[in-house]
């Protein structure tokens, strides 16, 4: 049996740390190792405990879930973060997405949505809903490129892994690259694979945030993710569907 999977629980109400603590508590793949209350909190107890996973809220004292997102992903790269949010549009999930976050999830989901959610970002899957997705890349889309330092792994990509690149930062799921480019969704899979290794993108999300900021996605309308592209079958999948597998 494979070790659990480590998560800290941080948010500044008690009620909700020990309610998902509860939930969490009942998965025998998944182990809390701590919590914390505020940002400068989760920060230090990421240090200390390496978890696999952080449940992050983003409106805290001291330091926002924003800013705590870029500390522990800058610090520690192998540990992804899942935002809580209390709205799917709030500013602060966009900006810890852009911080390092690996997805975000609405504070009333389901059980089942959490811990499918926290599963999902540890295996490297981005869990974010279509419409927020489809937000974020057009916001992306709108704004001008920031100075952004090309990727010594860009000039690895074959022509084919730049167009899937592209593609990612389109918003495509693996599908849809697959039907335009006229191959098999597995070969699809293997490509992502390589552009995500190749370029050091924690997950698609943030490989699609590197296309936009490279200046590499053409204007055009932005593809909208199938809703059963992550975990085909769960209630998960049907009801907070994400940017699509990386494998």
């Amino acid at each position: 049996m494979n070790d659990p999977i480590r998560v800290l629980l941080v948010d500044d109400q008690e009620l909700i740390r020990l309610g998902f603590r509860l939930v969490l508590d009942e998965e025998p793949d998944l182990e809390v190792v701590g919590e914390a209350a505020d940002g400068i909190e989760a920060v230090e107890r990421a240090h200390a405990l390496q978890p696999d996973v952080v449940v992050m809220d983003v409106r805290m004292p001291r330091l926002d879930g924003v800013a705590a997102t870029a500390r522990i992903t800058d610090a520690q790269p192998r540990t992804r973060v899942l935002v809580l949010t209390t709205f799917d549009v709030d500013e602060y999930a966009f900006g810890a997405l852009e911080a390092g976050a690996s997805g975000f999830l609405l504070k009333d989901a389901q059980r089942d949505d959490l811990v499918a959610a926290i599963r999902a970002v540890h295996r490297g899957d981005a869990m974010l809903s279509p419409r927020v997705t489809r937000l974020m890349l057009e916001r992306l889309e709108q704004r001008s490129p920031p100075a952004t330092p090309e990727p010594p792994g860009l000039a690895e990509l074959t022509d084919r892994e730049r167009e899937v690149f592209v593609e990612i930062g389109r918003g495509l799921s693996n599908g849809e690259i697959a039907t335009g480019l006229h191959v098999s969704e597995s070969t699809v899979k293997t490509h992502v694979g390589r552009v995500l290794a190749k370029l050091g993108a924690r997950d698609r999300v943030h490989a699609a945030i590197l296309a936009h900021r490279l200046g590499l996605v053409p204007p055009g309308p932005l593809g909208l993710p199938p809703e059963a592209d992550i975990m085909p079958g769960t209630q998960a999948s049907q009801s907070r569907p994400s940017l699509g597998s990386t494998r």
